[in-house]
């Protein structure tokens, strides 16, 4: 195994207990969406429900672009905690969320981030993985790419899969299994392109925003001026 492809948390097992039943395609947004904070907000990180909301429903980074309510994102929290998927923790007022599913996989950080950006946007070339899985993790080159891509699919069972190439495609696509089986009408639709950096960092500070607000809540509540809140 060449060297340069080595991770610091590399000798994983290649054996991980099967996620029964699938995923949903909610929970699929949730985790994806915790996976990517945690690796490029670190200091935002755990989420809470309010954020993870905003996560979810970003216009970059994601394909299909949802418009889930609160009470989708928390039902799809509860149930994945149920499943020890998400863990809660409470910071002041606001309980936070953290995801759980790389342990549970065993992946180590270039696989994590290869299967959350197939979990965020759908059916992916190598090239198009690397460049949005390296926001994730480090890959420097294809053959990194092809390394972590090749441990997810050699899993029992697979993570990752090899899809048919449909008509008017030169390149082999991959996508995750969490869900089930993928449906070939569905993966072939085309994926957009990249979003704007500066539509990207939007996002990131809406995110902030609403972690900001949750603290002056709690804030609020500590100090005993909630009942006067409304007169100021």
């Amino acid at each position: 195994m060449p060297s340069d492809l080595i991770d610091s948390d590399r000798d994983m097992p290649d054996h991980q207990p099967p996620l029964s039943p699938s995923l949903t395609a909610v929970e699929i947004r949730v985790l994806g969406s915790l996976i990517e904070k945690q690796r490029t907000t670190p200091d935002n990180y755990p989420l809470t429900l309010n954020a993870l909301v905003l996560a979810c429903n970003q216009k970059s980074n994601r394909y299909p672009a949802l418009n889930l309510e609160v009470r989708q994102v928390g039902h799809a929290v509860n149930a994945l905690r149920d499943r020890d998927l998400i863990d809660a923790s409470f910071a002041g007022r606001a309980e936070r969320y953290d995801q759980r599913l790389v342990s549970a996989l065993r992946l180590d950080r270039r696989q994590s981030a290869v299967i959350a950006a197939l979990m965020l946007r759908g059916p992916q070339t190598a090239g198009e993985l690397r460049a949005n899985a390296g926001r994730m993790a480090e890959l420097p080159d294809l053959p990194a790419l092809e390394y972590a891509l090749r441990n997810l699919m050699q899993r029992e069972p697979p993570l990752v899969v090899a899809l048919p190439r449909t008509p008017g495609r030169r390149e082999e696509r991959y996508g995750q299994t969490l869900g089930g089986p993928i449906e070939l009408d569905t993966e072939a639709e085309t994926a957009p392109p990249p979003a704007p950096k500066r539509q990207e960092r939007i996002e990131q500070l809406e995110a902030e925003v609403a972690r900001l607000r949750a603290d002056l809540d709690a804030l609020w509540e500590l100090t005993g001026l909630e009942d006067r809140r409304g007169q100021t």
